[in-house]
């Protein structure tokens, strides 16, 4: 079964290129655009390789069969809004299984990109495929799915070594034997599932309200568009009307780092492309960025570009 057999993918989804081992699939938005390259590893079973970069994008995705899904987030970030209005995140190094019960809707991009696999799973069809694919070899993926899709709502824990492992050979195998070793690690990460233990609680995420998230979001925004000005926790917390601790917690659950991180980064890439661009002096970029020192912005530049700002105006030179 092809992947347009068992789901809907939407109206700005369009299938770009076919031939005999993939598919590739384009989705369009206002804010940028994503490729999902999908590859047929059993019937009934799609690993696919997503590539985005955009803002954000609605999902029309529906299926009319029980779906098993496997997440894995390899660079980037992803935000949805649970029905509830509350938003969960799935950040670089996360798995997550999904039923697809609950997949239609907004998803946001907090970083703008998103790296990642996903193996789509026909449960029906596939365990009529797995019960004959190798002897001795036998995993319920109906089981599975109701072992980790409680509820419908989504099941998201850290990779451990075991499943980094696994992943992280997917995304680099040759191309002349992907066929067959996709078809390996597909069940090794099943077999590897089926042994997880899911204590009480696994997979539980803490969630933000949308109004919190929004809080966030402007904060970046603040911060992003005055890169001169300098703001503590507290005057941020009183700007924005949001307690000290809630506020910490929510950006770094939206962008993956704390305020000041967020802060120091973007300043230092901001400096870069000024002193790869103008002809303005080490200290005058230093003061454009807040920094009244000029030995402390070059540390700090450093320690997020890799070199002193004199060293990096002499490589791009």
């Amino acid at each position: 079964m092809s992947l347009e057999d068992s789901v809907h993918l939407g109206e700005n989804v369009s299938l770009v290129h076919r031939d005999d081992t993939r598919s590739v699939y384009k989705l369009q938005d206002p804010t940028g655009e994503g490729l999902m390259t999908s590859y047929t590893v059993f019937s009934g079973i799609n690993l696919l390789f997503h590539d985005f970069h955009t803002g954000h994008c609605r999902s029309y995705f529906q299926t009319n069969v029980p779906l098993f899904c496997i997440d894995h987030c390899r660079e980037g970030r992803l935000e949805w809004e649970m029905r509830n209005g509350s938003c969960l995140y799935m950040e670089a190094g996360d798995l997550q299984m999904d039923s697809r019960v609950r997949h239609s809707g907004m998803f946001q991009f907090p970083l703008r990109h998103y790296h990642g696999i996903t193996i789509s799973i026909c449960v029906d069809e596939a365990a009529a495929v797995l019960s004959g694919v190798l002897e001795g070899f036998h995993v319920d993926v109906g089981a599975l799915r109701s072992k980790f899709c409680r509820d419908d709502r989504p099941f998201i824990i850290r990779a451990g070594p075991g499943i980094e492992h696994i992943f992280s050979e997917l995304y680099s195998v040759a191309e002349d034997i992907r066929g067959p070793f996709f078809k390996i690690k597909v069940l090794e990460l099943l077999l590897f599932l089926s042994t997880l233990d899911v204590p009480p609680g696994a997979g539980e995420r803490p969630y933000f309200y949308k109004t919190q998230v929004e809080k966030a979001k402007a904060i970046m925004a603040l911060i992003t568009a005055n890169p001169e000005q300098r703001y503590t926790l507290e005057e941020l917390s009183a700007k924005f009307d949001f307690p000290i601790t809630s506020m910490k917690n929510c950006f770094r659950a939206v962008y993956g780092t704390s305020i000041y991180a967020s802060m120091k980064t973007y300043r230092m890439n901001a400096a870069a492309v000024r002193i790869h661009k103008t002809k303005d002096s080490i200290t005058a970029i230093a003061l454009q960025m807040g920094y009244e020192n000029a030995s402390k912005f070059s540390a700090s530049f450093k320690s997020v570009i890799g070199m002193t700002p004199s060293e990096y105006r002499k490589s791009v030179v």
